[in-house]
C-alpha cells in the first residue's frame, strides 16, 4: 500500500512517523458500521471542503481515535482484498486510493499535538499508540492477498491499457511493496514487522527525551549576565522567565534562543554554559540520555536492512531516491567538503586576528565563533546583526514572502484568522488563491514555546488530488521564532528570514499541486527540499528589501548602503554554515552505510569527525544524541545529504532566473511551477529536472552560491 504522506520540514522536514495505506478520499464505504462518531476521524465541516476541528479535540480523544481508525481501516482492506470480481486497476490500485480519509484526518490532528502541542499525556499516548499503529499497518502492507493482486495486475501492467500516471502508480505500488517485503516468506515478514514495532516504540522514546531536555533553561538573575544582548532579545528572555514563574532572564534550551545569545554575549563564560547545555542534549548521562537508545535503533534498522536483501539500511533507504547510492550522496558532499573547511580555516584565522586585537588572550573554541564572527563581520563589511534587525520586522516579512508567491506564480493570501478554529492562539490562517481562484487555506504558527518540537517544519492537513475531488489544500507552516515581549514587534535575523521563506516554500510547492493520483503525492526525500530551498533565493532581491524591509519604529526603508553591505557580505561565514550541515549529513551517511551496527553513537562521533577533518573550532549542527532528523523517525536517516543535493538543484535553477536577466521572469516562473512543483511525482524528479534545465544539475552553481572556489574556472 502507498506511504501515507505527512510532509515536515527540519529546517528542515522530518516525515511521518509510519507507513499507511492511501490518502484523503470522501467515500468511505462501511465505516460508518464499524464505529461510533469522533471529531477527530469525522469529515471536517465548516468552509475549505472542511477544516481541522481543534476547539472539539482533546488529547484524551486520541486513544479511541486510534482504535476506531485502525477497525475502519481494516473494513476498508478487507473489502478490497475480498472483492469476488476478476482483479483489475479500478477494483485494486483505485480503491486503494480512495481509501482511508479517516487516516488522513486523524494523523493531521495528531501530528500537530504530538509535535506543536506535546505534554506529557501526549507523549503517553505516543508511546502506547504508534508502536501499535507501526504493527498494524505493517501487518496490511505485507498481507500476501494484497501483493498477489498488485503483483498479478503488474504482470499484466502493459495490455492493461493504462495511461503514463496509471502506470507509474502500478510500478511504483508493485516496487515499493517488492522493496519492503512482500515477497518474504511469513516468518520474515513477521520479522519484519516486529522490527518496525519495536523502532517506532524507540523514536517515540528518543523523541521524548530531546524534548524534555530541551525544556529546560538557564536562568540569569544578575543585570552583568545580559550585557551587551539586544533589548528585544532581553525583553524575550524576561518573558520567558516571567512564564516560567521567575525572575531574572531565562534563556531555552533551544536554538531559537541559544543562537542570538552566542551570537551577543560578551560574558564568555556564559557562552560556553549555555552552548555546553545546547549541545549536550540527550548526551548527559541521565535518564534522558539517548546513547543507548541510538544504538537500539542502528541495530534494528541494519536487521531490517539485511532482511529486505539490503546490504546496509542506506542502501535500503536510498533505493527510491534521485541519488540511488550511498556512494552517489558521499561523491556530491566530498565535493563540497574540502573547500568548506579550508574556508573554515580562514574564517577562524579572521576571527583569531581579532581576539589577538583585543587582548583577549583566547584561543577560539566553539562557544566563541558566532560571537566572534559577529566581530568579523562588522570588521570586514562594516554591518552588524543587530543594525539590520529592526528591519526585518517578522509581519513585514511574511507579507514579504505572499507578495513574491504573488509575482512569481498569481498567488494571493488573504488573512482571515478568527474564522476557522486554530490550535493555539498565536496560529494565523490565510485564505489562498491561485490565479482569482480559492484554492485552499494556509496556518502560520510562528512561535517557540513549551511543548513544540524545535526547528521549523511544513506539513499539510489536506494534500490535494482529483480522483477524490480533494481540491481544497489545507497546509501549514511551523517555526520557532522568539516572540516580541508585550505589544513589541518581533524582530527577526537574516537567518531566521530565510527559515522562513524556506518552510513557506515547501508551501508554494504543495499548495501549486495538480495531480490525480494521491500515491503519486510523494516527491523523493532528496527532491522534497529542492523547492523550498529554490524561495529562500527571492529574500533578498532588491524588490523585496525596498518594499518590506522597514524599520519596525520608524516605518523607514532600509538605507540603499545597507543594503550594499548585506549584499557583500553575501558570501559571509558560509564556511561555518557549511561545515556545520555537512558534518552531520557526512556523519548520518557513515553511520548507516556499514553492516556493523554502531555500539556506542558518543565513541563513533568523535572518531568520525576526527577522520573526515572537523575543525575542532565547531560542532555538527546536530550532534547524534539530539539528531532529530535521524532518530524520531526514519525520515531522514541516510537522508540529511538531502538538503546538499537539493541546494545543487537550487543554485542551478536560480541560475535559470539569473540567465533570462529577471529573477520575477512569469515564463521561468511557471515552467518551474508547472514542470517541477506542480505533477508531485507523476514522472520521474530526475527527468522532469532534466526537461526543464537541459541538463543535470552542474556543481559548480552552489560552489560560486557559497563563495567557495570552483575547479577549472581559474579563482
Amino acid at each position: 500500500m502507498p506511504r501515507f504522506p505527512l510532509f515536515a520540514c527540519v529546517s528542515t522536514i522530518a516525515l511521518g512517523m509510519m507507513s499507511m495505506p492511501a490518502t484523503a478520499a470522501k467515500a468511505e464505504p462501511g465505516s460508518a458500521k464499524v464505529a461510533a462518531s469522533s471529531p477527530i476521524l469525522d469529515p471536517w465541516s465548516g468552509p475549505y471542503d472542511g477544516v481541522p476541528p481543534w476547539d472539539r479535540v482533546k488529547p484524551s480523544d486520541f486513544p479511541a481515535a486510534f482504535e476506531t481508525a485502525m477497525k475502519r481501516t481494516k473494513a476498508e482492506f478487507e473489502a478490497i482484498l475480498t472483492n469476488p470480481a476478476p482483479v483489475t486497476f479500478d477494483n485494486t490500485i483505485t480503491a486503494n486510493e480512495k481509501s482511508g480519509a479517516h487516516i488522513e484526518r486523524l494523523y493531521a490532528i495528531w501530528g500537530v499535538h504530538s509535535s506543536n502541542l506535546s505534554n506529557a499525556e501526549i507523549r503517553k499516548i505516543q508511546a502506547e499508540y504508534e508502536p501499535k499503529i507501526s504493527a498494524f499497518f505493517n501487518q496490511l502492507n505485507l498481507d500476501a492477498r494484497w501483493f498477489q493482486r498488485v503483483q498479478y495486475l503488474y504482470g499484466q501492467r502493459d495490455s492493461l491499457g493504462l495511461d503514463k500516471a496509471q502506470l507509474r502508480l502500478l510500478e511504483r505500488t508493485y516496487d515499493g511493496l517488492v522493496r519492503n517485503g512482500a515477497q518474504l516468506n511469513a516468518a520474515k515478514k513477521a520479522e519484519v514487522i516486529a522490527i518496525e514495532t519495536a523502532l517506532a516504540k524507540k523514536f517515540g522514546e528518543f523523541q521524548g527525551k530531546v524534548l524534555a531536555d530541551e525544556e529546560t533553561y538557564i536562568l540569569l538573575t544578575d543585570p552583568s549576565d545580559i550585557a551587551g544582548l539586544p533589548e528585544s532579545f532581553v525583553s524575550s528572555l524576561k518573558a520567558a522567565a516571567e512564564a516560567k514563574g521567575k525572575t531574572g532572564w531565562a534563556v531555552a534550551n533551544t536554538r531559537s534562543a541559544i543562537q542570538p545569545f552566542l551570537e551577543n554575549s560578551p560574558r564568555r563564560d556564559l557562552r560556553e554554559k549555555v552552548w555546553r547545555a545546547f549541545i549536550s542534549r540527550g548526551d548527559n548521562g541521565d535518564a534522558n540520555d539517548t546513547n543507548a537508545t541510538i544504538a537500539e535503533i542502528l541495530k534494528l534498522r541494519q536487521q531490517r536492512a539485511e532482511i529486505l536483501g539490503f546490504p546496509t539500511h542506506a542502501h535500503y533507504r536510498m533505493a527510491d531516491t534521485m541519488a540511488k547510492t550511498p556512494d552517489k550522496a558521499m561523491e556530491l558532499m566530498m565535493q563540497v567538503w574540502p573547500a568548506a573547511v579550508a574556508r573554515v580555516k580562514e574564517e577562524v584565522a579572521d576571527m583569531q586576528a581579532i581576539a589577538d586585537k583585543e587582548n583577549a588572550g583566547i584561543t577560539i573554541e566553539p562557544w566563541d565563533y558566532r560571537y566572534y564572527a559577529e566581530k568579523v563581520r562588522k570588521a570586514k563589511y562594516d554591518l552588524d546583526q543587530n543594525e539590520i534587525k529592526p528591519y526585518f520586522k517578522l509581519d513585514n516579512m511574511v507579507a514579504a514572502m505572499f507578495d513574491a508567491a504573488g509575482k512569481l506564480y498569481g498567488m494571493s493570501f488573504t488573512e482571515n484568522t478568527g474564522t476557522v478554529p486554530v490550535f493555539e492562539k498565536d496560529v494565523r490562517t490565510f485564505e489562498v488563491k491561485r490565479d482569482g481562484k480559492v484554492i485552499g487555506l494556509f496556518y502560520l504558527d510562528n512561535f517557540a514555546r513549551a511543548g513544540k518540537r524545535s526547528g521549523a517544519w511544513m506539513t499539510t492537513y489536506r494534500s490535494q488530488n482529483r480522483l477524490n475531488g480533494a481540491d481544497m489544500i489545507l497546509a501549514s507552516n511551523n517555526n520557532n521564532f522568539v516572540k516580541g515581549a508585550g505589544d513589541k514587534p518581533t524582530l527577526i535575523s537574516i537567518d531566521d528570514a530565510t527559515t522562513l521563506f524556506h518552510e513557506f516554500g515547501h508551501a508554494i510547492h504543495f499548495l501549486n499541486y495538480d495531480i490525480y493520483w494521491p500515491g503519486l503525492g510523494n516527491v523523493p526525500r532528496d527532491f522534497v527540499e529542492y523547492p523550498s530551498q529554490v524561495n529562500e533565493n527571492w529574500l533578498l532581491t532588491p524588490y523585496i528589501l525596498n518594499t518590506y524591509a522597514k524599520h519596525a519604529e520608524t516605518g523607514e526603508p532600509i538605507p540603499q548602503a545597507l543594503v550594499d553591505k548585506i549584499k557583500a557580505s553575501d558570501t559571509f561565514n558560509q564556511g561555518f554554515a557549511t561545515v556545520e550541515y555537512l558534518s552531520s549529513a557526512i556523519l548520518d551517511m557513515m553511520l548507516h552505510n556499514r553492516s556493523e551496527p554502531v555500539t556506542d553513537p558518543r565513541a563513533f562521533e568523535k572518531a568520525a569527525l576526527a577522520e573526515i577533518g572537523m575543525p575542532k573550532e565547531m560542532v555538527m549542527r546536530h550532534r547524534l544524541p539530539q539528531f532529530n532528523h535521524l532518530f524520531a523517525d526514519d525520515g531522514y536517516s541516510a537522508g540529511y545529504y538531502s538538503y546538499l543535493w537539493s541546494e545543487t538543484m537550487d543554485a542551478d535553477t536560480w541560475a535559470a532566473f539569473t540567465e533570462v536577466g529577471d529573477v520575477w521572469d512569469k515564463t521561468t516562473a511557471e515552467r518551474f511551477r508547472s514542470m517541477l512543483m506542480a505533477n508531485g511525482n507523476e514522472t520521474d524528479r530526475a527527468e522532469a529536472y532534466r526537461a526543464f534545465r537541459g541538463r543535470d544539475p552542474d556543481v559548480k552553481f552552489i560552489m560560486k552560491k557559497r563563495g567557495f572556489p570552483v575547479p577549472g574556472e581559474g579563482n
